[in-house]
């Protein structure tokens, strides 16, 4: 590179080229993410992409745009939804062994289990560690409760 224009256009280009590859991904992306487009039609999509990419991208963008919009919030609002039920139910396994030994004791009632399994799962719940809330002594939570 002799000059600064060599450069100013060489950093140009490459990010143009990022620039256009990130909207060819999101593009493709778009066009297996829809359930509503056929096989034909994503086949049609992506060897015009291919042949005339440009010319292509602009038409693609221009005609589902907005449709690529939703879609993305679509499967944003999914995920998000998958996320908040895998922490509910990781904060519902999150039971103290008193509550352990309570639903076991209702099942025993219930008859759903024998006074062995009873036993082994009451066993089970006295052998696993306290929260870290619940090994405090009570004046350190106290002190933690007033703090927060």
């Amino acid at each position: 590179m002799d000059s600064f224009w060599d450069f100013f256009w060489l950093v140009l280009s490459v990010f143009l080229l990022m620039a256009y590859l990130v909207v060819m991904w999101q593009i493709v992306m778009d066009l297996f993410r829809d359930r509503s487009l056929g096989g034909v039609a994503k086949a049609l999509w992506v060897f015009f992409l291919v042949v005339l990419p440009l010319l292509t991208s602009l038409a693609y963008l221009v005609s589902r745009g907005p449709g690529m919009a939703e879609r993305n919030l679509a499967v944003a609002r999914s995920e998000q939804e998958a996320a908040e039920s895998y922490v509910r139910s990781l904060a519902a396994e999150g039971r103290s062994a008193a509550d352990e030994i309570a639903r076991a004791q209702g099942l025993l009632e219930a008859g759903t289990i024998s006074e062995p399994e009873f036993e082994r799962l009451k066993q089970k719940a006295l052998a696993r560690p306290p929260d870290s809330a619940q090994a405090l002594a009570p004046r350190e939570r106290s002190d933690i409760e007033e703090r927060a």
